[in-house]
Protein backbone atom coordinates (compact mmCIF):
# COMPACT_ATOMS: atom_id res chain seq x y z
CA UNK A 1 0.00 0.00 0.00
CA UNK A 2 0.70 3.61 -0.43
CA UNK A 3 1.28 4.04 3.41
CA UNK A 4 3.59 1.35 3.51
CA UNK A 5 5.90 2.53 0.62
CA UNK A 6 5.92 5.92 2.67
CA UNK A 7 6.68 4.53 5.75
CA UNK A 8 9.66 2.65 4.64
CA UNK A 9 10.94 5.67 2.73
CA UNK A 10 10.68 7.31 6.05
CA UNK A 11 12.89 4.75 7.08
CA UNK A 12 15.79 5.60 4.61
CA UNK A 13 14.98 3.21 1.50
CA UNK A 14 14.47 4.66 -1.73
CA UNK A 15 10.59 4.47 -3.33
CA UNK A 16 12.09 1.10 -5.96
CA UNK A 17 13.65 -0.26 -2.63
CA UNK A 18 10.45 -0.16 -0.99
CA UNK A 19 8.29 -1.52 -3.91
CA UNK A 20 10.63 -4.03 -3.77
CA UNK A 21 10.27 -5.38 -0.80
CA UNK A 22 6.64 -4.89 -0.17
CA UNK A 23 5.76 -6.68 -3.98
CA UNK A 24 8.87 -9.48 -2.92
CA UNK A 25 6.76 -9.98 0.54
CA UNK A 26 3.50 -10.64 -1.11
CA UNK A 27 4.90 -12.88 -3.78
CA UNK A 28 7.11 -14.99 -1.00
CA UNK A 29 3.75 -16.60 -0.07
CA UNK A 30 2.76 -17.34 -3.03
CA UNK A 31 5.41 -18.05 -4.57
CA UNK A 32 6.27 -21.24 -2.00
CA UNK A 33 3.24 -23.08 -3.32
CA UNK A 34 5.36 -23.68 -6.58
CA UNK A 35 8.42 -26.39 -7.56
CA UNK A 36 11.62 -24.66 -6.72
CA UNK A 37 12.54 -24.28 -10.20
CA UNK A 38 9.55 -22.10 -10.96
CA UNK A 39 9.57 -19.98 -7.84
CA UNK A 40 12.75 -19.15 -8.48
CA UNK A 41 11.68 -18.36 -12.40
CA UNK A 42 8.76 -16.19 -11.15
CA UNK A 43 10.75 -13.99 -8.73
CA UNK A 44 13.59 -13.65 -11.49
CA UNK A 45 10.73 -12.59 -13.94
CA UNK A 46 8.85 -10.28 -11.51
CA UNK A 47 12.36 -8.44 -10.59
CA UNK A 48 12.82 -7.81 -13.91
CA UNK A 49 9.38 -6.57 -15.05
CA UNK A 50 10.04 -3.98 -12.13
CA UNK A 51 12.69 -2.42 -12.64
CA UNK A 52 12.44 1.17 -14.26
CA UNK A 53 8.82 0.84 -13.33
CA UNK A 54 9.22 3.32 -10.51
CA UNK A 55 10.61 6.05 -11.40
Amino acid sequence: SAEQIFYMQQRGLTEAQAMSLSVNGFVNDLVRQFPMEYSVELKRLIELEMEGSVG
